[in-house]
């Protein structure tokens, strides 16, 4: 069995194209963890950007590490070898540091059992100088690392391009003076401003169990972590690894641009990400040519490829090369006639444009910037440039939603659904309409932070009855997210160490949430549930994005009032504090 595994991950690499392989020798080794199946990492941009940037230093080697894909496998048992790397089948333990990359609250877990599986004890205090420094990066880091903080020995916040050089000529030095822990943690806390150390901090609570301080235990460390910002200049991010077996097929990925400044409530890549940075459009040229050297298709990254400037002539020049594109997402009101025929030419099937929500008063409390004309206007335009499928994305349980807005959904489908009839009348062109709808989780960073989730039960009636609207509406397809899982997500976003607590107990008790919620003294819905004030002290306050608390407080009242705000200007404006002193 444990032979057959081994062939499975020599098949997996003989299937890549981009692969590194390096030499150990006096090299600093880092095992780059992804806590999902190798299909759901390898499909990550990210993961394949650290990837190559690790690899790009001749003194690092890094090889890769994925949650198993039949955990069951004899191999993770305790007669087994246990977990070990793609590359070349070595075991965690055999590390200088395993890196985890962390792009989603729910596959935390995962986390905890990769560990157990690589051999490493899964408390940060248990460990000793046999054992690899264990280190969380990605944005749910740089959001709330808080409930992984008895796991991590350090978070890398920020972004990957701005400060990795750093921090790893700091670690390679460390651990030439010396290997033990403590002392190295502390070192790397003092010389790297966006690293954190989660055992140089311990958390106050008063009597109610709300958070009131974090206090710092080292002399050295610092009261505030500032979070690592990529360059304007930076270049573009490519994968690095090309493979059949992922979510895009054998596409190599370009980013386009990172960041997006609509300034959406709800969103906080919109705000973490600030200011938002679209790539140089010769930058983006050149790599999108250099890409079609590697392959014949293509997939455009970003929040809204549709806002990037001289988007039709980057994928005019991929058509011009007989290469094929596709896109992440696009904006209703800057989606153009050309760009939706370059996407029919490049073979496209679906459009996605995300509304958000069912009714304008609601579209304002999020500050979507976009109103039902505009809608109505993309969706003729899209019925009109070929046969799409068109995606559309919603959100129940945003803050202030009533029924009318729920209902609103329904009716603003069947809107649109009646223009694209009216549009494709007469040429046999009719597209299907999919409907995503998924439950609104309040994110760190965002002017939401303070405010409750809603709860599961009614969010389930809420679903229950776009479910019975949609039922006999033929040609709309709906698809709905699980509310237990949006409320594990929120625990895990918005939770501090005390929700860590939890999690373990999950891990102890096989991934049973239900029974870990039983026999745990912590109460789940006190993250979830709990209208937080905005004088409290939040677990993830101690995390300098530079967005100044008073903009997400002022942000927040608008929402209430149902009152829109600009969107983000670079370098023009000194509203959130990113780009300046904040204003009153």
């Amino acid at each position: 069995m444990e032979e057959g595994h081994e062939s499975r991950q020599r098949d997996r690499l003989r299937g890549e194209t981009g692969t590194v392989r390096k030499d150990w020798g006096g090299r600093l080794s880092v095992a780059l963890a992804y806590p999902n199946t190798y299909r759901l990492g390898m499909s990550n941009l990210g993961f394949q950007v650290v990837y190559g940037l690790l690899n790009s230093l001749d003194h690092v080697v890094a090889e890769r590490v994925f949650y198993p894909d039949e955990p069951e496998d004899p191999l993770l048992s305790g007669r087994g070898k246990g977990l070990r790397s793609l590359e070349s089948l070595s075991p965690l333990i055999r590390f200088h540091a395993v890196a985890f990359s962390l792009p989603f609250e729910n596959d935390f877990p995962n986390v905890l059992r990769m560990l157990e599986w690589g051999r490493i004890p899964i408390l940060q205090d248990e460990r000793d100088e046999r054992h690899p420094l264990i280190l969380g990066g990605g944005v749910t880091a740089f959001l709330n690392p808080e409930p992984l903080s008895r796991f991590f020995d350090a978070f890398f916040l920020g972004e990957a391009e701005a400060g990795l050089h750093v921090f790893l000529e700091a670690f390679h030095e460390g651990l030439a003076r010396s290997r033990d822990r403590k002392s190295l943690l502390l070192r790397l806390s003092g010389r790297v401003p966006f690293l954190y150390v989660p055992s140089l901090y311990r958390p106050v609570y008063g009597p109610s169990g709300v958070l009131e301080s974090m206090e710092v235990l080292a002399k050295d460390a610092p009261r505030a972590i500032h979070v690592s910002r990529d360059a304007e200049s930076g270049p573009p991010s490519v994968s690095v690894i090309r493979t059949s077996e992922t979510e895009f097929g054998d596409k190599i990925l370009v980013e386009l641009g990172r960041g997006c400044g609509r300034s959406c409530r709800f969103c906080a890549a919109g705000y973490i990400y600030r200011p938002p940075r679209v790539r140089d459009r010769e930058a983006l040229i050149k790599a999108v040519e250099g890409s079609l050297g590697r392959t014949s298709s293509l997939g455009l990254i970003s929040p809204a490829v549709s806002d990037t400037p001289g988007v039709e002539e980057i994928t005019g020049r991929i058509l011009e090369l007989g290469g094929r594109f596709s896109v992440s997402s696009l904006r209703a009101d800057s989606l153009t006639p050309d760009l939706l025929w370059k996407l029919e030419k490049a073979g496209q099937k679906s459009i996605a444009i995300a509304p958000e929500a069912g009714t304008e008063r609601l579209r304002r409390v999020i500050n979507k910037h976009l109103t039902e004309e505009q809608l109505i206007r993309a969706v003729r335009m899209i019925a009109s440039a070929g046969r799409f499928t068109l995606r559309l994305y919603f959100m129940i349980g945003l803050p202030t939603e009533t029924q009318e807005d729920i209902d609103g959904i329904v009716n603003l489908v069947k809107r649109l659904k009646h223009h694209i009839i009216k549009e494709s009348r007469g040429r046999g062109t009719i597209g299907a309409v999919r409907l995503s709808v998924n439950c609104f989780v309040p994110k760190p960073f965002t002017p939401f932070q303070w405010h409750p989730m809603e709860t599961t039960a009614s969010l389930k009636e809420k679903q229950k009855r776009l479910r019975k609207a949609f039922t006999k509406e033929g040609g709309v397809t709906l698809s709905l997210d699980v509310p237990k899982w949006a409320y594990v997500q929120a625990l895990l976003s918005r939770g501090d160490r005390r929700a860590g607590v939890l999690l373990q107990r999950v891990h102890e008790a096989g991934g049973n949430w239900r029974q870990a919620f039983r026999e745990s003294d912590v109460n789940p819905d006190f993250f979830v549930y709990r209208q937080r004030g905005v004088d409290e002290v939040l677990p993830w306050d101690h995390i300098d994005h530079g967005i100044a608390k008073k903009h997400l407080i002022q942000e927040y009242r608008r929402a209430l009032e149902g009152k829109e705000s600009p969107q983000c200007t670079v370098g023009r404006c000194d509203r959130c504090g990113v780009c300046g002193t904040p204003s009153e």
